[in-house]
């Protein structure tokens, strides 16, 4: 995702510096033509605007609290845009501490994958201030197609969360019903056609159905790992607001059980080949 989205700021005339941990990673992004800072320090001393984009929410915390991070490097009015899908409670937290020390962050979690984030197509759910967000504004616009501001700090990654999390139910939903029109005879793809011109499409029945699974291409570039993580931590949100949702608790013990039959490398449209076996709330 960060490679899509540094070649998408490059495209539309914005000047990119970027760092990963990896070595091999560092060296493929600079034979595509980005700027690639030694270290970490460096990156944060050199912008007045630093994109995350990392796996987890203790990897942000990493590189915003580390000895060799944000609050010990960058300086004072350094705006942070957070695109990782990470924790609510954490990026409220790191989000309090940053302005305590005159920094500035929002939340800004994609959708659309790698292709997405390459053609800039992408849309941004964003938690944070007005002024902030406008700030970010020529950056996001070149990197997305929508942006919604959902509300404050956090208000990002709850939403993504919650997307995920119907993105998941919708899969499972989907592979049981593939299940059902095949007991009955029938092709798939031909009911679907049907399904999606009413009231029961959805948007894995439109975009993941035909392009990952029907074909069996199963190449979306999101693993279930990633998708076990973002569900997982959905339950998690459940956990702190002392909610218990039945269905949406039941999908998020569909995913979790998941891993016995799944690799965390596989695509995570593969969930649809449980078709309901073996999978328990």
């Amino acid at each position: 995702m960060g490679r899509g989205m540094a070649l998408s700021l490059l495209r539309n005339g914005h000047a990119v510096l970027g760092f990963d941990l990896s070595a091999d990673t560092r060296a493929s992004r600079a034979a595509e033509a980005i700027a690639i800072a030694e270290t970490l320090p460096a990156l944060i001393r050199a912008c007045d605007i630093i994109i995350l984009s990392l796996p987890h929410a203790a990897a942000v915390r990493a590189v915003i609290e580390g000895s060799e991070g944000i609050l010990a490097h960058a300086a004072p009015g350094t705006l942070i845009i957070d695109t990782t899908t990470s924790e609510p409670g954490v990026t409220r937290d790191l989000a309090g501490k940053l302005r305590a020390a005159g920094f500035a962050m929002i939340d800004a979690p994609v959708s659309g994958g790698p292709k997405g984030a390459l053609s800039g197509t992408m849309t941004m759910v964003i938690g944070g201030e007005a002024a902030d967000l406008a700030r970010a504004m020529p950056l996001l616009e070149a990197m997305s197609a929508k942006r919604v501001h959902v509300g404050p700090s956090g208000a990002g990654h709850v939403t993504k969360l919650v997307n995920n999390l119907l993105c998941g139910a919708n899969l499972v939903l989907l592979g049981e019903a593939m299940g059902l029109i095949e007991e009955a005879g029938l092709d798939v793809q031909t009911v679907f056609s049907g399904i999606n011109a009413g009231s029961g499409r959805s948007g894995v029945s439109e975009v993941n159905l035909p392009n990952w699974i029907a074909n069996g291409a199963f190449n979306s570039g999101f693993t279930m790992g990633l998708m076990r993580k973002d569900i997982r931590l959905a339950a998690q949100l459940m956990d702190e607001l002392e909610i218990a949702p039945p269905l949406a608790k039941a999908v998020a013990g569909i995913w979790a059980a998941s891993v016995a039959s799944l690799p965390d490398g596989e695509d995570f449209n593969r969930i649809v080949e449980l078709r309901g076996e073996g999978q328990g709330a």
